[in-house]
């Protein structure tokens, strides 16, 4: 086996390339104000990372309690942009 594969090093390197990514488009929207902003991809990306961390700490044989934190951290970030990019149909009436 690849010794990059090994561990978590191929966790660490989809890590940084995210981050990378979160900084790059963040950056084109700053200059061109297109794509999408800041929060938004925030609210997308978050998630994926805390899921991603998440099994960096079970691979690293960390405490229990970090994964589940991390874990909960994801659902509810993932919640959050769900509740965000949630639309009303034409026929919900729920009162807003």
């Amino acid at each position: 086996m690849l010794p990059v594969l090994a561990g978590t090093q191929l966790i660490d390197i989809v890590i940084a390339a995210t981050l990378c990514e979160w900084a790059v488009l963040a950056l084109l929207w700053g200059r061109r104000q297109r794509g999408l902003p800041q929060w938004a991809l925030a609210a997308m990306l978050v998630p994926g990372l805390c899921l991603m961390l998440a099994a960096r700490s079970a691979l690293l044989g960390m405490p229990w309690y970090w994964m589940a934190m991390l874990l909960s951290a994801a659902g509810m970030a993932h919640l959050a942009d769900l509740r965000r990019r949630w639309t009303r149909g034409p026929g919900d009436n729920t009162g807003e």
